[in-house]
């Protein structure tokens, strides 16, 4: 026997539910449902993914060059690299100034590779872009190289003034990481 909610077909035969709209709605509860526990399961997952908080804090250094002299140069480290801090003299600003920069390997003024107004100030990582060596020039009485700058003695790359490469294999300068002057004396990289 039919009930109310079913209807009888031509010999008896009895259909479905008259209403097919409640079981469209009860499947996408279901997979609404669904979809909700897997999201609950998966946040876990990606998020662990996530630096750790003694990352985070490597991520950034703080540098305070109020010590570094004209002409002086200083190595520290980010991110478990070397980084190479130096206070250009005039003159080499303006060695840096006359090179042609066509005739460079990778073309970079200074001025694209300092931050304006402070021209005088250059950071690069001090990781040669050949085979990652650590080139030599950021210290005392170290051999900066026939362009007065870095040098290589890995496989000759000899880098100028401003850690623009100028002779070797290496392909690129060195490069500079994101940086900005947190005040007079102090830089923060990263």
């Amino acid at each position: 026997m039919a009930t109310d909610h079913e209807g009888v077909a031509a010999g008896g035969v009895v259909d479905g539910p008259q209403n097919p709209r409640r079981r469209d709605y009860l499947q996408i509860g279901a997979v609404a449902w669904a979809g909700v526990g897997v999201g609950v399961i998966a946040l876990p997952l990606v998020n662990q993914m996530n630096p750790s908080a003694d990352v985070l804090a490597q991520s950034t250094t703080e540098i305070d060059i109020s010590a570094i002299q004209p002409g002086q140069a200083i190595k520290t480290t980010f991110r478990k690299q070397p980084l190479f801090v130096r206070n250009l003299t005039p003159k080499e600003i303006a060695e840096a100034d006359a090179v042609n920069v066509g005739s460079l390997r990778d073309p970079q003024t200074l001025e694209e590779r300092t931050k304006t107004g402070k021209k005088n100030w250059l950071i690069t990582l001090g990781v040669c872009t050949h085979l990652g060596c650590v080139p030599l020039g950021a210290g005392e009485g170290e051999n900066k190289g026939p362009f007065g700058g870095y040098f290589c003695p890995c496989h000759g790359s000899a880098y100028d003034t401003a850690g623009r490469i100028r002779q070797g294999p290496a392909p690129q300068n060195l490069h500079v990481p994101d940086y900005v002057f947190t005040s007079d004396t102090v830089v923060t990289v990263g």
